[in-house]
């Protein structure tokens, strides 16, 4: 198989765990974000996001069934250049709202992972806890 289609396949693999993940399977979440790797974004006028992706996959652990029951996700592009890259994620219907999420993506020591996930939302109103 041709090395960069083969890398497209495994960098799209692995969106795919996180589209899996935001569920609450925060095993498929570990598996695909770098231990270090950061969140940033802005979901309401009052709730910036910006930290490591661990505290994230903490807070889904502890509220499971965050999509909702239309949750739907599509990879919209992968853009790769040896060992790094870009994958844009759309969401609609995760916590009642939709985003668009940006992946940066780094291949070390032979595995792929996610080590940036930058955020934009689109649409909708998370519910009030």
């Amino acid at each position: 198989m041709n090395k960069a289609i083969e890398d497209l396949d495994e960098v799209r693999a692995l969106v795919q765990l996180s589209i899996e993940g935001s569920n609450g399977d925060t095993a498929k979440l570990r598996q695909a974000f770098h231990p270090e790797a950061r969140i940033a974004g802005h979901l309401l006028d009052d709730h910036d996001d910006k930290g490591p992706i661990a505290e994230f996959i903490e807070w889904t652990d502890e509220n499971p069934g965050l999509a909702g029951p239309d949750f739907q996700a599509a990879i919209r592009t992968i853009d790769l250049t040896a060992d790094a890259g870009v994958a844009v994620l759309v969401e609609s219907d995760w916590c009642g709202c939709d985003f668009v999420d940006h992946f940066s993506v780094a291949r070390t020591n032979g595995v792929w992972q996610i080590t940036n996930k930058t955020y934009a939302h689109t649409g909708g109103v998370p519910p009030v806890h």
